[in-house]
């Protein structure tokens, strides 16, 4: 069932009515069972694995409270060893054994080793990354052990933020579905406008360039160098409209609930260094690496080979993270080692989210920063794009042969939808209010509106396209 789906509409319109009629208990058991339907809605046997993963951190969480150091931590052990287990299977068993038979083949073995079939269930990085961060921090004694399963069940599975983030921590959505829900004008017209906003990234800026995207990386040598440079452009458009625009939809939805999930996206294209981009990039996983593996493998202490290592280590699992593909492996560590060299130009200094603009250098420094940033990034978007490494070389290697013509006449396209992402982006980052179109005045606000609505349906894809954050 997805977001920018007609199914998805009814579904959230008959569940948002009943919602509205509840105490604060009917409102969790109703989200609890219409979350699987949700869940389950794509494929019944994925909610089996699901169900496994919340009884056991449920039951790991309680067997912690009243136990002593030792058996806390076998607890932990188990929680940690349930969930990474079920990714290892189910994510990662056959890239391991691929990856180790192409090796032994290399070496002159003929190797023979089990392949199985497998469905990836929807959204197992995410909700298993959640599950996880709770009972760490249980055990570390940040957060209170949750006696109630259906609470628990709830946090778990709620279904706006289910299968594609942001991965919330027990912390902040705990309190909010054990107090009772008062929906607000103000909640519903500031979640209706993120929605709105969330479909016009996803429907209008991914959606009309995921084709040509598609096109070029599938026969690159077919592409002139601008085509390809144009089509790296594109999917970093493609895959900011989607993943932002989802969690935009999930934000919106949420609100409307009266329950307020964290910022996912803070304008990542207008950071000024690699340091800012993963402030600013799917802040859910970039927080969450830095407080469970980042912190623990000791963080910026010790001498700074060891702050680097400790970078790069959590960079190449987190790109591991988002697939089972020697791609996002070279993803992650191209945006470890751009961190690490970063981190050393900055001698300790922390560099702030937005630049300083008082003076023509501080204006040329961020340009240049900006600049330098945004190239590494497309560049290193083709691995994340690439079906494999060979793929991303001809990519790479297209757009430094100069081959062809600039070919400006196809550039209005991406000008145009540049544009469109700017006119939502901008007012954001100056204001710092995510839903600043419903405050400016009224006809402006119904213009903009009725515009993008229409533009919404005269531009969508006859095929619904699945949010590309699904398959992790």
């Amino acid at each position: 069932m997805l977001f920018n789906s007609w199914e998805f509409l009814i579904f959230f319109v008959l569940v948002y009515g009943v919602y509205c009629t509840l105490n604060v208990r009917g409102q969790n058991v109703l989200l609890l069972v219409t979350s699987y339907v949700f869940y389950g809605w794509w494929d019944w046997r994925f909610l089996g694995l699901m169900l496994m993963s919340t009884a056991i951190d449920y039951c790991a969480g309680l067997m912690m409270e009243h136990s002593d150091e030792r058996r806390r931590k076998i607890w932990l052990w188990v929680s940690v060893g349930a969930n990474l287990t079920s990714l290892g299977v189910f994510k990662y068993f056959n890239f391991f054994i691929d990856s180790a038979r192409v090796a032994l083949e290399t070496l002159g073995f003929e190797a023979h080793l089990p392949v199985l079939s497998i469905i990836l269930p929807v959204g197992i990085s995410f909700y298993t990354f959640q599950t996880m961060a709770y009972t760490i921090d249980v055990y570390r004694r940040q957060m209170d052990v949750v006696r109630d399963p259906v609470l628990f069940g709830v946090y778990v599975s709620y279904f706006p933020q289910l299968v594609a983030g942001p991965i919330e921590r027990a912390q902040n959505l705990i309190p909010q579905f054990i107090k009772p829900r008062r929906v607000t004008t103000e909640m519903i017209t500031s979640g209706a406008t993120l929605v709105l906003i969330g479909l016009v990234r996803k429907v209008i800026i991914a959606d009309m360039v995921a084709s040509e995207v598609d096109a070029a990386f599938a026969n690159p040598a077919a592409m002139s160098s601008a085509g390809l440079v144009r089509a790296t452009v594109l999917f970093a458009l493609q895959i900011y409209g989607d993943f932002a625009g989802y969690s935009d939809i999930a934000r919106g939805t949420s609100r409307m609930m009266g329950i307020e999930l964290m910022r996912n996206f803070e304008h990542p294209y207008f950071s000024t260094s690699i340091t800012i981009f993963w402030r600013r990039w799917h802040i859910s996983l970039s927080s969450w690496l830095r407080d469970y593996l980042y912190v623990p493998l000791g963080g910026n202490k010790g001498p700074s080979w060891f702050v680097y290592r400790n970078l790069l280590l959590t960079m190449l699992l987190g790109g591991l993270w988002h697939g089972a593909a020697w791609t996002v492996v070279v993803w992650g560590a191209r945006h470890g080692a751009s961190l690490a060299l970063h981190k050393l130009t900055l001698r300790d200094q922390k560099p702030p989210m937005k630049p300083k603009l008082d003076s023509a250098s501080d204006f040329a420094r961020a340009i240049g920063g900006w600049a330098l940033t945004m190239a590494l990034v497309l560049l290193t978007w083709i691995f994340f794009r690439a079906t494999d490494l060979s793929n991303a070389m001809d990519v790479i290697g297209g757009i430094f042969d100069l081959r062809g013509g600039l070919g400006l006449s196809s550039w209005a396209m991406p000008v145009g939808v540049i544009a469109l992402m700017l006119f939502i982006d901008i007012p954001q980052y100056v204001t710092g209010d995510h839903t600043i179109m419903r405050r400016w005045p009224w006809p402006v606000r119904a213009l903009i509106f009725t515009g993008l609505i229409l533009a919404m349906v005269l531009l969508r894809s006859n095929e619904d396209v699945p949010f590309l954050y699904f398959q992790f």
